[in-house]
């Protein structure tokens, strides 16, 4: 497993020469939250997606649930934009130095994704893109900062020094993937809300029924395609199965696709997962068709 994490550490690099900055000459804890273009072909008639990688808030899965998501989508005429956003850090997972120093925890996580939608949406001719066809897609944790995005759209976290945002910070859609939903037991998966809540915030009852998502979709939730599998080991599938219920008691549009195996972290893999989970990414364009993205 630490070989693992290792690995994502020497993979959170820029990959792309063309890599910004979203927070540049504006908030200097930020200055290592990076967002990288790979821009389809036809990139102003086709759908963009900013990817948010997993990892338990604590890390990035940047290879498996970042770039080669981007590049995928890419190569299938979908402009990708790959977010390397704030995470507790390993120092964080290792230690509890949060009780003491405030570390990177909410709201810093949403505030980063919300930043590169505004950053795309008030600057979308510098990447050819349309502006009403952004949504956004994350992996596990990944899945609940994009879902957050959703949720609290209406709550403008990049109001900084530079002012509010000017443009909508609600998605056109969103994909979570085997996502964190729920803060609340038995479903929770700990260590994400640890990454995310830090050390005190994680005992706040506040804290954990705001970032329960299951408990909080607006009314005009943007639509929704959501996958998991049964079989996960991480991230228990009732997480998805939250959401998926709490979608429809809103009547959002939305598609949940539960498999039977395929476990957890298989990304746009065509090697990992299941031969039945491996046909997400297919069902994604598709869907994309159907409410007219594409």
């Amino acid at each position: 497993m630490f070989a693992s994490l290792l690995l994502f550490t020497a993979l959170i690099i820029h990959p792309s020469a063309q890599t910004v900055s979203p927070w540049a000459y504006v908030d200097r804890r930020a200055a290592d939250v990076c967002l990288t273009p790979y821009v389809a072909a036809d990139s102003a008639a086709a759908p963009a997606v900013i990817v948010c990688p997993g990892g338990s808030y604590c890390w990035l899965d940047v290879k498996g649930e970042g770039i080669e998501v981007a590049q995928w989508l890419q190569s299938h005429g979908v402009s990708a934009f790959l977010l390397q956003y704030r995470t507790a850090g390993f120092g964080a997972y290792f230690t509890r130095y949060r009780y003491v120093a405030r570390g990177n925890r909410h709201p810093d996580m949403i505030c980063d994704l919300q930043r590169a939608i505004r950053l795309l949406r008030e600057n979308p001719g510098d990447y050819g893109i349309n502006p009403d066809k952004l949504g956004v897609m994350g992996f596990s944790a990944g899945g609940h900062l994009v879902m957050t995005s959703g949720c609290y759209y209406g709550t403008d976290f990049t109001d900084l020094p530079d002012g509010p945002a000017k443009v909508s910070l609600r998605p056109d859609f969103i994909v979570p993937v085997y996502p964190v939903v729920t803060m609340h037991r038995p479903y929770v998966h700990k260590r994400s809300r640890r990454g995310l809540l830090g050390e005190w915030g994680k005992c706040s009852r506040g804290l954990r029924e705001k970032m329960s998502l299951e408990d909080n979709v607006p009314d005009d939730c943007p639509p929704v395609f959501l996958i998991n599998c049964e079989d996960d080991p991480v991230v228990d599938w009732h997480n998805s199965v939250l959401l998926d219920s709490a979608l429809t008691v809103h009547g959002i549009e939305h598609r949940y696709i539960r498999y039977k195996e395929g476990k957890h972290g298989f990304g746009m893999s065509d090697i990992y997962g299941s031969q039945e989970s491996r046909q997400w990414k297919y069902a994604f364009l598709d869907w994309l068709d159907e409410i007219g993205m594409k």
